[in-house]
């Protein structure tokens, strides 16, 4: 049977060398392809009692059984010649020139005893049909190559996915030509995309397309798609966990001790500072201002009383009672008078004043003022601390001749109360006169340091 296997490619011609397709190989002579021949360079090129012919390209195995002698086509009849009688024997012949000498056939001939041409087989009605060489399994085709049936014959190929190679079909990596976007898998006769996390494969199944996380909702607050990811953020007050998706509150308060002035209590997403007993909380939501409660009539003092207000707090002040032998001279200020033999080496007066102390107040600090009312001719003032300062926090400090300054030497803490008495000496030598007066300076020190 003839199985025809013809391949018709030109040779392709570069500029560093030279291929042919399959079954031509290159003539460097004669600089292009010629065919190869099979049946000899191929050892066993047809199996069985097939006998090779070398093809344009390829070769055909053909049963041997089927062929007797070389074959070509007969030769048209030569036409018929006129007859003319021969004379020179007196009778009448008839003349034909001798028939041509038989022709040489160059290719095998079928036997007459065959209707068909190779590649077909009578069928019961006479007629000839096509044999399938492919599912009779009697093709010549690798075992990685396609049989193709074709009429009057076969042909080998590769699968899609393979191309042939030195007669056999090998794998094409198609990864190696960029035909995926991002990822590329090679398989035997095909190839398999994929995308990196953050993408999905498109309908070509070979581009990726971005895919839009937010829309799951994958973060606790805010979230911000990115080429290829997303990224979370928090409201204000909170921080990014370490899983990258929720949100923890922030402690602002663990910044900074001075973040509120007297305590601060941190809430989700914020804080609040507070303020002690006596204070609110000012319009910076962090200073705590003090709380006037003899202002608001926020005290418990009564109509006798007098509502002192100091930082933090507030106290009630009873009326004044003088001491004997001192009558009362003012609603503040109480007096001995000379001629009293009681009130001899007393003060002449003893006056009564308050005042309010931050605690730990920065030293050194003026805290209160003595000055003379009366000035005689002639006279000078001695200005000290008489009781009061058993801790030496105070001293007194002259600023002029009749005027000091109470100063705070060291810090004090609260909450206390503090009493102080101020002494003025007036000394006058022309008179032969040394007298005193005394300020009773009563410090409410605070607990707190505003």
């Amino acid at each position: 049977m003839l199985a025809a296997l013809v391949f018709a490619l030109l040779c392709i011609q570069s500029g560093h060398g030279q291929t042919c397709s399959e079954g031509f190989t290159y003539d460097r002579r004669a600089r292009q392809c010629i065919d190869v021949d099979e049946c000899r360079s191929l050892q066993d090129a047809c199996r069985g009692d097939m006998l090779c012919v070398n093809q344009n390209g390829g070769y055909l195995c053909i049963p041997r059984g089927m062929y007797n002698q070389p074959y070509r086509p007969e030769p048209p009849a030569p036409p018929e010649l006129p007859v003319y009688p021969d004379t020179s024997v007196g009778f009448a012949d008839t003349f034909r020139p001798p028939p041509p000498g038989p022709v040489e056939p160059s290719y095998p001939r079928v036997r007459s005893t065959a209707p068909c041409v190779l590649g077909y087989a009578v069928a019961e009605d006479g007629t000839c049909n096509d044999i399938d060489e492919c599912e009779l399994n009697s093709h010549q085709c690798n075992p990685t190559q396609l049989c193709i049936n074709t009429a009057g014959g076969y042909t080998c190929s590769c699968t899609e996915g393979y191309w042939l190679v030195a007669g056999q079909c090998q794998d094409i990596d198609e990864c190696r030509y960029g035909y995926c976007q991002q990822l590329c898998a090679n398989v035997a006769g095909s190839y398999s995309c994929s995308c990196n996390p953050g993408f999905i494969l498109n309908t070509d199944s070979r581009t990726c397309q971005d895919v839009d996380e937010c829309e799951d909702d994958p973060c606790t607050h805010g979230c911000f798609n990115t080429y290829g990811s997303f990224m979370c953020n928090c409201d204000e007050g909170f921080e990014l966990a370490a899983d990258g998706t929720s949100c923890i509150d922030l402690d602002e308060c663990g910044f900074s001790e001075f973040l509120c002035q007297h305590r601060c209590v941190n809430t989700p997403g914020s804080f609040s500072c507070i303020c002690p007993p006596g204070y609110y909380v000012y319009e910076d939501g962090r200073s705590c201002e003090d709380v006037n409660e003899c202002d608001t009539g926020n005290n418990t003092c009564t109509t006798a009383q007098v509502c002192f207000n100091f930082q933090g707090g507030y106290t009630c002040l009873d009326p004044l009672q003088c001491e004997l032998p001192y009558i009362e001279l003012s609603d503040n200020q109480c007096m001995c008078s000379a001629e009293n033999p009681a009130c001899k080496d007393r003060p002449f007066t003893i006056l009564y004043r308050h005042m309010d102390l931050s605690s730990g107040r920065s030293v050194p600090a003026d805290i209160f003022q003595m000055q003379a009312t009366t000035r005689y001719p002639g006279a000078f003032y001695i200005f000290k601390i008489k009781s009061g300062d058993e801790g030496r926090v105070f001293y007194m400090r002259q600023t002029s001749n009749v005027s000091a300054t109470l100063v705070l030497s060291r810090p004090i803490s609260g909450p206390k109360e503090v009493v102080l008495d101020l002494e003025m000496i007036t000394v006058n030598n022309v008179i032969n006169f040394r007298g005193s007066s005394i300020i009773r300076l009563t410090i409410f020190v605070s607990e707190h340091p505003f």
